[in-house]
């Protein structure tokens, strides 16, 4: 069930108490680096995209940079992240439509950033609200999870789970609230066993009320 605007309000309030200067967990220097790492992360750990980033940026940390690199060196850094062939492919896509129409540089719009080999409207959103600090949403596994279970959302799929969220969430919160939203999605409102009894949105979460009612 949705909340009431109270309780939308009420929750937003504590999770940017728990969760106060989110910043993102990948690693990263310009809107290249975030974007590659970005487009890494899909079914991978931060963490250990964080390790791979640490020595692939050393390297190649630009667009010309990776085309240089080549397919096979790629392939063989990126391959603890998983589908590694894939995100290999596209990245080398990505970097060779970066050099030939933008002159090296990542586009600062989420639909010319979604017209990219890979780039999906969760990548999109979380390079241009992190890089260059336009508003945005990016809904992933964690977002659309707990923002549903707690009842800032009620939607089935992540394309309306990302309107309702910029519906009832304040614009200039929107980035903000996307970091506190996978934070408390990692750290407390795990998919499987979520630690309700320890959550400081108990009170207010739509979830844990059916559950103990």
């Amino acid at each position: 069930m949705l909340l009431p605007e109270e309780k939308r309000r009420e929750a937003l309030r504590i999770l940017s108490e728990l969760y106060p200067n989110p910043r993102p967990e990948l690693i990263y220097t310009s809107p290249y680096e975030l974007l590659v790492a970005v487009m890494l992360s899909a079914q991978c750990t931060d963490r250990q995209v964080n390790k791979v980033t640490a020595e692939l940026f050393k390297v190649a940390n630009t667009p010309e940079q990776m085309l240089a690199l080549g397919e096979e060196k790629l392939m063989t850094m990126i391959h603890s992240c998983g589908f590694f062939r894939m995100k290999g492919k596209h990245i080398l896509e990505t970097s060779q439509i970066l050099v030939e129409k933008y002159g090296g540089q990542v586009p600062a719009d989420r639909d010319t950033l979604t017209e990219l080999p890979g780039v999906g409207r969760k990548t999109a959103n979380v390079v241009v609200s992190n890089a260059f600090h336009i508003p945005a949403i990016a809904v992933d596994t964690h977002v659309f999870r707990v923002s549903n279970r707690i009842g800032l959302a009620q939607a089935k799929t992540v394309e309306k789970t990302e309107e309702q969220l910029m519906a009832h969430i304040p614009k200039e919160n929107w980035t903000d609230a996307h970091h506190w939203i996978i934070f408390h999605g990692r750290r407390v409102c795990a998919a499987q066993r979520p630690k309700c009894d320890q959550c400081a949105l108990n009170k207010v979460c739509d979830f844990y009320t059916r559950k103990d009612s």
